[in-house]
C-alpha cells in the first residue's frame, strides 16, 4: 500500500466524501481541498481536511509543497445544469478553468494517477438514449460542455507528461452511504431521489416533473440511476487500475438501465408508503429525453462489479438519511 497522499477535491461533497470514506477505510493517506461551498466539514470522515478553492494558485501551491501527492482524485464542480444554461461562465470559471489550474499544478507535482469525476452530459442527447463511451460527445449544456473540456486537457497532458488519468462519467447518482453516516445534504439539490425523499419527509411542498411530452413510454424522461456507494467503489477500482500500470481511459458509470421519473416517483412512494404532491412543468432547458449507459466497459476494464443496482435500495438508502437530516442529525 503507498503511504504517499490521495489530494480529494471536492471531498466534502456528496459523492467525494464517499470516496474519502471508502479511502480512508482502505487504509489510505488523504487529504481533501474543499471550500464548503456545497460541502460539509461533518462529512470528511478521514483525513485532513484544507478548506480551499481549487483554482486558488496560492492554496494549491502550499498544498502541493506540505503533502506528497501521487494522486489527485478532482471532484470539485459545479453541478447544476439549469444553473449552467443561465450562467455559463460561472460553470467555464470553476469547471474547467480551476480544473485546468489543478492539473497544471499536479503535472508540475510529478502526479502520476489522475481521476477525474466526468458526466453523462457530455453527451448531449444520443440518438438512441443510450451512449457508450465511443458515442459522440455533443454537449447541449455549459454544465457537460465545462467537463468535457476538461477531459481534453487530461488526453492532451497525458500524451506528453508521465500521468495517466482515468474520467468516469457518471449518470445519475443517488442514494447514500447504507450505515446512514453521510449524504446527499446540499441546500436546494435538484438530483430528483433527493428532492422525492424530501417532499416525504416534508421539506418540499410538492415534487415537480419537468416534461410530461416526451417521446418515452409515459412521457417523462428517463435516467440510469446508481448508487453513489457503487460509484465511489468504481473509483477505488480506478486508482487500482492506475497503480497497476493502466492507461488513460474514460468510463462510463452506470448500470446500463433506465427509470422513467414516474417510475422513481412512484419507487419512493412505495418505500415510504406516502403520496406524493406531485406538479407536472414545461421541460427544463438541457435536459435530454433519455439518457442510459452502456455499462459493460468498467466492468471488465476495472473489474468492477455493483453491490447496490436495486431502485428501491436506492431509494431506501435516500429516505434514512433525509430521515436523519430531518430528526437534526446535520444542520444542511
Amino acid at each position: 500500500m503507498s503511504r504517499k497522499t490521495i489530494l480529494v477535491t471536492g471531498g466534502a461533497g456528496y459523492i467525494g466524501s464517499h470516496v474519502v470514506r471508502q479511502l480512508g477505510e482502505a487504509g489510505e493517506n488523504v487529504v481533501v481541498l474543499d471550500d464548503l461551498s456545497t460541502g460539509f466539514r461533518q462529512a470528511v470522515l478521514y483525513g485532513e481536511l484544507v478548506v480551499g478553492n481549487t483554482g486558488d494558485r496560492e492554496c494549491l501551491d502550499g498544498l502541493f509543497n506540505r503533502f506528497p501527492v501521487d494522486t489527485v482524485m478532482h471532484f470539485a464542480a459545479h453541478t447544476i445544469v439549469p444553473e449552467s444554461v443561465a450562467d455559463p461562465l460561472k460553470y467555464y470559471r470553476n469547471n474547467t478553468c480551476a480544473s485546468r489550474t489543478l492539473i497544471d499544478f499536479a503535472r508540475r507535482a510529478g502526479v502520476r494517477n489522475f481521476v477525474f469525476s466526468s458526466t453523462a452530459a457530455v453527451y448531449g442527447i444520443p440518438q438512441s438514449g443510450r451512449a457508450a463511451e465511443d458515442t459522440p460527445t455533443a454537449p447541449i449544456n455549459p454544465y457537460g460542455t465545462s467537463k468535457l473540456m476538461t477531459e481534453w486537457m487530461l488526453r492532451d497532458v497525458a500524451a506528453v507528461e508521465p500521468m495517466n488519468y482515468v474520467a468516469l462519467r457518471y449518470f445519475n447518482v443517488a442514494g447514500s452511504d447504507p450505515e446512514g453516516r453521510i449524504g446527499q445534504s446540499t441546500p436546494k439539490a435538484t438530483l430528483l431521489t433527493k428532492v422525492a425523499c424530501e417532499a416525504v419527509v416534508g421539506k418540499r411542498p410538492h415534487v415537480s416533473i419537468f416534461g410530461t411530452d416526451y417521446d418515452t413510454p409515459d412521457g417523462t424522461g428517463v435516467r440510469d440511476y446508481i448508487h453513489v456507494e457503487d460509484l465511489a467503489s468504481a473509483h477505488l477500482k480506478a486508482l487500482d487500475y492506475l497503480r497497476d500500470g493502466g492507461e488513460s481511459t474514460t468510463l462510463n458509470c452506470g448500470y446500463g438501465r433506465g427509470y422513467s421519473v414516474r417510475e422513481l416517483l412512484a419507487t419512493v412512494e412505495k418505500v415510504s408508503g406516502q403520496t406524493l404532491n406531485k406538479k407536472e412543468e414545461p421541460r427544463r432547458p438541457g435536459d435530454p429525453p433519455v439518457l442510459v449507459a452502456e455499462a459493460s466497459r468498467i466492468r471488465s476494464a476495472l473489474g468492477w462489479t455493483p453491490r447496490y443496482d436495486d431502485l428501491e435500495t436506492i431509494v431506501s438508502s435516500s429516505l434514512n438519511w433525509e430521515r436523519k437530516l430531518a430528526a437534526g442529525y446535520w444542520s444542511a
